[in-house]
């Protein structure tokens, strides 16, 4: 009889803590505002998770619905005109966060969406989902670009219609008849014979012009052009 009570009591233990587990590990959906520090509700706010972008940002009445695993610590909202605030989170189901200028989200940079990415086009910038050409783009600072020893390995597959052999470089499709097939280098723009000496941890972006693109540096972008932009250049 007692070791008949003892198994059902272990069972129910078991039961129990396997319950208990169940609920520990089930996603937890958390509402709430964000406002400024007089309470009305900010719009297009960034949500922030353990200091890792959502991608969501809040509506037009400063609510957001967000679906969290048991283990997140924090919760965070970011602007770039009115600060950002991160609270630690309890599991509860209401998060409420204030703006109030100041920065709660420290050493947090949001990714740029690749569309508001802003290309080098010679003459200034504009937004890729602006542009009306396909210009070939390459961002220095991605950790896929940090093992390479020279800029022709960093620039070699990356540009579709652009071929490197060696320390020549080739763009396809660029209309060069009785011209050089070479393409123009413009380092923060200046016009320079060799890259050669440019380390891959130099550069911040490479852009990739041809055609219409190229065209504002007259016959001398008949073969293309590569704009260079270097880490502190303030282009």
């Amino acid at each position: 009889m007692k070791a008949k009570t003892l198994l059902l009591i272990l069972i129910a233990v078991l039961t129990a803590v396997n319950v208990s587990g169940q609920k520990r590990s089930k996603p937890v959906t958390v509402t709430g505002t964000v406002t400024d520090t007089a309470m009305i509700p900010v719009s297009g706010v960034l949500m922030v998770v353990d200091g890792v972008s959502t991608g969501l940002t809040t509506n037009r009445d400063g609510a957001f619905k967000l679906k969290l695993k048991p283990e997140v610590k924090s919760i965070g909202a970011f602007t770039y005109n009115m600060g950002s605030v991160a609270t630690v989170w309890d599991g509860s189901g209401v998060v409420n966060l204030v703006l109030d200028g100041r920065t709660g989200l420290l050493n947090f940079t949001p990714e740029t969406p690749e569309g508001e990415r802003r290309i080098d086009i010679g003459y200034g910038t504009k937004r890729r989902k602006d542009l009306t050409t396909d210009v070939g783009f390459i961002d220095g600072q991605d950790e896929a670009n940090s093992s390479y020893t020279n800029i022709y390995d960093m620039i070699q597959g990356k540009v579709p219609g652009v071929q490197v052999n060696g320390n020549k470089i080739t763009i396809r499709g660029v209309n060069s008849i009785n011209l050089s097939t070479d393409p123009l280098f413009v380092v923060d723009g200046v016009v320079v014979n060799s890259i050669d000496n440019i380390s891959p941890r130099q550069v911040k972006s490479i852009s990739v012009l041809k055609g219409s693109d190229a065209s504002i540096y007259g016959s001398r972008g008949a073969g293309g052009v590569i704009l260079i932009t270097l880490l502190g250049s303030e282009r």
